[in-house]
C-alpha cells in the first residue's frame, strides 16, 4: 500500500452525520417505546386497551414534538438498515484512519439499528406501532 493511501483521512462531517442519524433513529424508537410502556403503566391498561383510541399518543406530546418523533420513528424503519450497512462498510474500509471511538460508535449504531429493526417486528411491538401511528 502506498503512503498516499495511508495518509488519506476520513471525512469527519460525513461520519458524524452517519453516527447522528443512527443515534437519532434509535433514540426515536426508544422514546416511542418508553412513551408506550409509560402510558400503559400510568393508565393501568394492557396493549389491547391502548389500541382503543382512548390513549392517543398525540395527547401526551406537543404537536411539533410528536411530529418530529413520528418522522424519525418512521424514517428509522426505512433507512435504518442502509445506514447500518454503510456504517459497517465505513468502519471496515477506513479501519486505519478512524479513531477507535468513532469506529465503536459506527459499529454500535449499526448493531443497535439492526436490533431495533428485529424488535420492531415482534408481535407486542406491532401493537405499539399501531398505537403510535393511529
Amino acid at each position: 500500500m502506498s503512503s498516499v493511501a495511508q495518509d488519506m483521512s476520513y471525512s469527519r462531517p460525513t461520519v458524524r452525520a452517519l453516527i447522528g442519524a443512527q443515534l437519532a433513529t434509535i433514540g426515536a424508537f426508544l422514546a416511542v417505546l418508553l412513551l408506550y410502556l409509560g402510558r400503559m403503566a400510568a393508565s393501568g391498561v394492557g396493549p389491547a386497551e391502548m389500541l382503543s383510541g382512548a390513549y392517543d399518543p398525540k395527547d401526551m406530546l406537543s404537536y411539533w414534538v410528536h411530529g418530529v418523533l413520528a418522522m424519525l420513528y418512521l424514517v428509522g424503519a426505512v433507512v435504518g438498515p442502509p445506514l447500518a450497512i454503510v456504517a459497517v462498510i465505513r468502519a471496515v474500509r477506513e479501519h486505519e484512519t478512524l479513531p477507535r471511538v468513532t469506529r465503536t460508535l459506527l459499529l454500535a449504531g449499526a448493531a443497535g439499528t439492526l436490533l431495533v429493526l428485529v424488535v420492531r417486528l415482534t408481535p407486542p411491538l406491532l401493537d405499539m406501532h399501531s398505537w403510535w401511528m393511529d
